[in-house]
């Protein structure tokens, strides 16, 4: 997914999670700063990875803590289906463009509306992002050059600040 993907010096990763891609994100630039709004699953991963290149916050993706334009790429991996609304993930893609540099990339991945995908949501948040409308939305939250492919029951997408 990231194949092509220059993350530069300074990386954002929304939504890690347990960081089963932090993992993976963390040898591939100096420096990583992972947002996590579960509180218990920031602190476990801040945890792990003390004394390494990654930076665990607490954060809620839609509101930031970080000035415009200090990330170099941000990466958004199989995390928008976790955002409550439509509006709200726009409200997450506009963020991400406010915090990228000119000429920072977004990389990112989520899984498409399945039987099999909603089975795994129950009792979980689970907003489906529509493929369709997905290269409007991130031109509408100030990206360029806006890209999404789907493969199988994936969206792929990248864009540019």
């Amino acid at each position: 997914m990231l194949d092509g993907c220059e993350l530069g010096d300074d990386l954002l990763e929304v939504g890690p999670g347990p960081g089963l891609t932090t993992d993976v994100l963390r040898r591939r630039a100096p420096r990583v700063t992972a947002v996590e709004l579960d509180l218990a699953l920031a602190g476990k991963l801040a945890a792990r990875l003390a004394g390494s290149n990654v930076r665990v916050i607490a954060g809620d993706v839609t509101r930031l803590p970080f000035p415009a334009g200090r990330f170099s790429a941000a990466a958004c991996l199989t995390m928008l289906h976790h955002i409550p609304s439509p509006a709200l993930q726009d409200a997450a893609l506009a963020e991400l463009a406010r915090v990228l540099r000119p000429g920072g990339v977004l990389a990112g991945s989520d899984g498409l509306d399945t039987p099999a995908r909603r089975e795994l949501h129950v009792d979980d948040v689970f907003v489906p992002v529509d493929a369709g409308t997905l290269e409007g939305r991130l031109r509408a939250a100030g990206f360029g050059r806006a890209r999404v492919d789907m493969a199988g029951d994936r969206v792929r997408f990248a864009a540019m600040r």
